[in-house]
């Protein structure tokens, strides 16, 4: 791990170009969801290729760029566009950029993302607030030597999901008229979505809704201090009794609902930030 903060200082050295200011809040936003962004008093956008060590994105939808800037008075470092491990990147390389928010100085981490709903009580275009989630890629962004500057070798799990942000969340939502769930996200390797057996067997499992991302930046974001806040947009329904097939354009539609009103929700939870 000694080569990530040694990696780290060069990205952020090719950020500070353009902006100095540090950031509160680190966000990345998911499919459908960077229209956030758009909220945000830019400083200076930085196109990843740009960022030393930062991977590419090749996901539907996602911009590929880092947006720095305020939104309400808070400084902010917002991905607009994440990276996967379908994509290719190994743990290490899809977290890296949650290295980078932390050397720039960032002390909270707010992450969206677009999943499968399995919670039957659950609806399209829903949001929910993650208070836990269970791992099931098949390696951990933390594997080898760890470097006691970026933080201690058994990282501690027990609030993965900080129960003070959740609380905010939960109390916004309320006061905005926006339905939000609390709910425990499953993370899977990908990029094919699962069967009907497998869906019978994370639901089984305690799950709530699926994904393909999250929880390895949250992993890292534990491993660096940062205090975390997570929230998903369904944006298909994977009731093993009443499958349909995915279709991606359908997906899309289904985020931008969902991603209004969670775009509100995070605009507002940031002024109280203050």
């Amino acid at each position: 791990m000694k080569h990530i903060k040694k990696q780290a200082a060069e990205a952020v050295a090719k950020i500070r170009e353009g902006w100095s200011e540090t950031p509160r809040l680190g966000m990345i936003l998911g499919t459908g969801l960077g229209g956030l962004t758009e909220q945000i008093e830019v400083a200076c956008r930085v196109p990843y290729e740009e960022i030393p060590h930062f991977p590419r994105s090749t996901a539907p939808s996602h911009a590929g760029q880092l947006v720095l800037g305020t939104l309400h008075g808070v400084p902010i470092v917002a991905m607009e566009g994440r990276f996967h491990y379908y994509e290719g990147y190994s743990l290490e390389e899809v977290t890296f950029p949650i290295r980078v928010m932390k050397a720039l100085g960032a002390d909270t981490l707010v992450v969206t993302s677009a999943v499968g709903g399995m919670n039957p009580q659950f609806e399209l275009a829903d949001i929910v607030i993650l208070e836990d989630h269970i791992n099931l890629l098949p390696d951990n962004p933390l594997r080898g030597v760890n470097d006691d500057e970026l933080g201690p070798r058994f990282p501690d799990m027990s609030e993965p999901y900080s129960r003070e942000l959740i609380s905010l969340a939960q109390s916004t939502a309320l006061e905005l008229s926006i339905s939000a769930h609390k709910g425990v996200l499953v993370a899977v390797a990908g990029p094919n979505l699962e069967t009907r057996a497998e869906y019978r067997m994370l639901r089984q499992m305690g799950a709530d809704i699926v994904g393909m991302s999250t929880v390895p930046e949250i992993i890292v974001a534990k491993h660096a201090g940062l205090k975390t806040l997570g929230f998903s947009v369904i944006t298909d329904m994977c009731l093993p009794d009443a499958l349909e097939e995915a279709n991606i354009e359908k997906i899309l539609e289904v985020a931008a609902v969902g991603g209004a009103k969670l775009e509100r929700l995070i605009s507002e939870i940031v002024r109280r930030f203050n």
